[in-house]
């Protein structure tokens, strides 16, 4: 099977395409290598310290045993307010809240299994990071992917069409008009 003119035409443009996306990626790297090689302390330089991120945000408690329990289950769950993080890495006054209702839950011997329940009774299915597969979140987990095959089957159609179409129904290449 043969290429026509007008299917080389359109792959060529999705060639360009990938090659001038690939070109903005290197430029990007380089420009994120650069910028680490300006950060870096000089030679024999004592580096400062790494500020803290979000996930170490400094302990309520003592007992590391017990802040390793309330940040396992805060990775569980999502933080309302940012909606893409956890209560563990959010900062939001919400997050912190709930972090904090978390530890108190976690000092009074709650299990995660019954924490987990009280903010899910109380929130909804919403709070948990990696909610359930049910009827009421089927759209949640097999969306993206329903999305995903109908967008492709659209672009194969179209694409049929576009094969099936006469040449005299596309425009002329630059270089057939001169």
């Amino acid at each position: 099977m043969s290429l026509d003119r007008n299917t080389a035409r359109c792959a060529a443009g999705v060639w360009q395409r990938a090659a001038r996306v690939l070109r903005i990626g290197v430029a990007a790297a380089g420009m994120g290598a650069a910028l680490a090689w300006a950060q870096a302390p000089a030679p024999g330089a004592t580096a400062a310290p790494a500020p803290m991120r979000a996930g170490e945000a400094p302990t309520a408690s003592k007992d590391p045993a017990l802040e390793a329990r309330v940040l396992a289950i805060a990775a569980e769950l999502r933080c309302l307010v940012c909606q893409n993080q956890t209560i563990a890495d959010s900062h939001a006054d919400l997050a912190v809240d709930l972090r904090n209702q978390v530890r108190e839950m976690v000092q009074r011997g709650d299990s995660q299994q019954q924490i987990i329940d009280y903010m899910t009774a109380r929130y909804g299915d919403f709070v948990l990071y990696r909610p359930p597969v049910k009827g009421t979140t089927a759209l949640l987990w097999f969306g993206p992917a329903v999305l995903l095959v109908g967008g492709l089957a659209v672009f194969v159609l179209m694409m049929r069409r576009r094969t099936r179409l006469a040449a005299d129904r596309f425009e002329p290449d630059p270089e057939e008009q001169a």
